[in-house]
């Protein structure tokens, strides 16, 4: 049997942030400089963001709040809380999103009940507490104590498929496995002002997230689209280490983000896609005959940014159609590190049958009636890029 994500569920923070409320608030920020107030204002409308959401409620801009650590509403001043206070936000934050979000998954997993799970993965990059999220989802969930529980921390952006990749290799090894993988990520905790561009850049584009998967090997009837986890494949670029990191520092976590990474997914994408499209040989086949990367329906691109999604688009030779799930996310929802794939999964889920809208007319690789080939992909540092190759199964097929 294919091992298939047979549930996928998102969630956000009730905090809505309007793009052009928060650029103006940043912008605003005594002790700017020219420079550092033209930055905000580029990077804020270039970011292709309309809505983001924050697990900080001062964060509205209007909340009163006697004892402000975030944001002081009566000055409209940004705060600088220190990395303790944060990480405590997160532990209060994060801990509903991680249970509510697996409780979903697990309600929406057809024939698959909270005593059949065997493996939880939780994942995050944007805090810490121990016991930690996979123990709060066992316990909350009313999960066997003796679940396997295993938690990825502090990865980026690309976690996602490390999370997936684990779950498939639990089934392989044991048919009957059901592992339970949950992400959240609150990266409006390690928001700031500054005159550093990294820092703007980051501003501009981050926001929270959670997302939660059910993933087995069994034999059960469909109800839903699924996701079958086919191949997966990771490579480190031969340049980049010093354009994306993720540090701790003594005021939250410190994003570098390079405004070259764009250039250097441009550069190696197809390059870094190519181990995972020779294990298949259909697809390879394709691009033999001119198909190229076209020639695959649906495509999973981490929207890290607008100009990322840009250059994959352009080098790889997609549609905007096919490119649609990834830059409607980053608009609805901005970048939520490693949940935010999930989310462009879940609209690539709820898609009517049939080739993404103005997808291409290349050869495409055949699959099985009610399946179609999904591609898959995110970014973070290192610089490190993940791949996947899935099959987007119907049900009766």
């Amino acid at each position: 049997m294919p091992v298939l994500m047979r549930s996928l569920e998102t969630a956000v923070p009730s905090t809505v942030l309007k793009q052009a409320e928060a650029r103006d608030v940043f912008a605003a920020q005594e002790g700017l400089t020219r420079l550092g107030q033209r930055l905000v204002t580029t990077c804020f409308d270039a970011a292709a963001i309309e809505t983001r959401y924050s697990a900080v409620e001062e964060f509205s801009w209007d909340r009163p709040d006697h004892a402000p650590d975030f944001f002081d509403a009566s000055t409209r001043t940004i705060l600088s809380p220190s990395t303790k206070t944060r990480n405590d936000i997160f532990v209060r934050e994060a801990t509903p999103l991680f249970t509510e979000t697996a409780r979903r998954a697990l309600a929406n997993a057809d024939g698959i009940g909270p005593e059949d799970v065997t493996h939880v993965v939780t994942v995050s990059c944007t805090g810490f507490f121990n016991p930690g999220p996979d123990y709060r989802v066992v316990r909350d969930l009313g999960l066997s104590p003796s679940v396997q529980r295993f938690h990825l921390g502090f990865m980026g952006c690309y976690a996602a498929f490390p999370a997936l990749r684990m779950a498939k290799a639990f089934c392989d090894a044991d048919p009957r496995a059901v592992v339970l993988v949950a992400i959240v990520e609150l990266c409006t905790l390690h928001v700031r002002s500054s005159n550093d561009p990294d820092t703007i850049l980051g501003a501009s584009l981050f926001a929270d997230g959670a997302a939660a998967a059910v993933v087995t090997a069994r034999d059960l009837p469909l109800t839903r689209p699924a996701l079958s986890l086919d191949l997966f494949e990771t490579t480190l670029t031969p340049v980049g280490e010093e354009t994306m990191a993720w540090n701790i520092g003594d005021r939250g976590f410190e994003m570098v983000l390079g405004s070259y990474v764009p250039h250097i997914i441009d550069d190696h994408i197809a390059g870094a896609l190519e181990p995972l499209l020779a294990r298949d040989a259909e697809l390879a086949g394709i691009a033999e005959a001119g198909g190229g990367h076209a020639g695959i329906e649906h495509w999973a691109i981490h929207p890290g940014g607008r100009s990322i999604v840009d250059k994959v688009v352009a080098r790889l030779g997609l549609s905007e159609g096919q490119a649609g799930p990834a830059r409607d996310t980053l608009r609805e929802f901005g970048n939520m590190s490693s949940a935010t794939v999930m989310f462009v999964l879940e609209k690539i889920l709820a898609h009517d049958a049939g080739p993404s809208p103005d997808a291409s007319s290349a050869p495409r690789a055949s699959a099985p009636p009610g399946a179609e080939r999904v591609c898959a992909m995110a970014f973070g540092p290192g610089l490190t890029v993940e791949t996947a190759l899935m099959t987007r199964v119907l049900p009766g097929a």
